[in-house]
């Protein structure tokens, strides 16, 4: 691994002519996105650093859904600090950094970032220097992303070593999130992603569902190496009643509700990408 990130693009590219960066040593750096909204990926990305941060690593929540950022809401808090006061120069990025109730740090966009929804030089240089300096502080980096294939969310996620996507079985999730899988092979050359289907009415639906999209990858996009690109599943959240309970609460399933089957799923998640991703905190 690098120990630094890369030069940042000149001014007239877009994440759309870049492969994937290089992130900073230390810290794994995971992207969390979809192809669809809704589907609860910052659900997944609050819950899964509780779960991490519970089994001893130092985790780092970034909100880099900079137009529609929600994770402030999730995880009720009232940040002073946001980073549209880092953008313009108010205030420190250190000052940003909060801690959030599970445990783990976060740094919050602030809702409404109309200006900072377009991958602007500015927005590009000031995300790409946030990663370079918070990331090796910890063990993970986990990137809320927005949904979509937007430049910004494509940038935000090739600052990441990681792809996990977040779907639910509903047709409309799938063939979006596909769209996004096939960005991602094409334009960041990437090898494999992972994915995590949110709300499944069965045990076993998860699996299915990759599988059906491995066949579709497997026939229309081929990587950079001419081989298909690789669907990892990582798992399955049940649909859980206890999930809406928390989130109108805004509190954190894995605090309020652990023993649900959505928090017990989701300590399954962490336990997966520590084993397949991070080393062990205790070693």
């Amino acid at each position: 691994m690098n120990d630094a990130l890369p030069p940042s693009p000149s001014p007239g590219s877009t994440a759309a002519d870049k492969p994937m960066a290089t992130s900073p040593v230390d810290a794994h750096i995971i992207a969390i996105t979809s192809g669809k909204g809704g589907v609860g990926k910052t659900f997944v990305s609050a819950n899964l650093a509780a779960a991490l941060t519970r089994r001893g690593h130092r985790v780092l929540v970034l909100d880099a859904d900079l137009g529609l950022a929600n994770l402030d809401v999730v995880l009720n808090l009232h940040p002073k600090v946001t980073l549209h006061d880092v953008f313009t120069g108010k205030a420190k990025l250190e000052d940003a950094v909060i801690q959030a109730p599970g445990g783990f740090s976060v740094v919050l966009a602030g809702s409404g970032m109309v200006e900072y929804s377009r991958l602007t030089p500015e927005v590009r240089n000031e995300l790409f220097n946030i990663i370079q300096t918070l990331a090796p502080r910890y063990d993970v980096v986990l990137l809320d992303t927005g949904a979509g294939i937007s430049d910004v969310v494509l940038f935000s996620v090739s600052l990441a070593q990681e792809v996990l996507i977040v779907a639910t079985p509903e047709p409309t999730s799938l063939t979006d999130a596909y769209a996004a899988i096939k960005v991602l092979a094409t334009q960041q050359k990437r090898q494999q992603v992972r994915l995590v289907v949110n709300q499944a009415a069965r045990p076993g639906d998860g699996r299915a569902i990759t599988s059906q999209l491995q066949q579709v990858l497997d026939r229309f996009v081929t990587t950079d190496t001419g081989r298909p690109m690789r669907l990892v599943h990582v798992g399955d959240i049940p649909a859980d009643t206890s999930v809406r309970e928390a989130v109108m609460r805004r509190q954190l399933l894995m605090q309020q509700m652990p023993g649900c089957p959505a928090a017990l799923a989701v300590a399954q998640l962490a336990n997966k990408i520590e084993s397949t991703l991070l080393k062990p905190a205790n070693q």
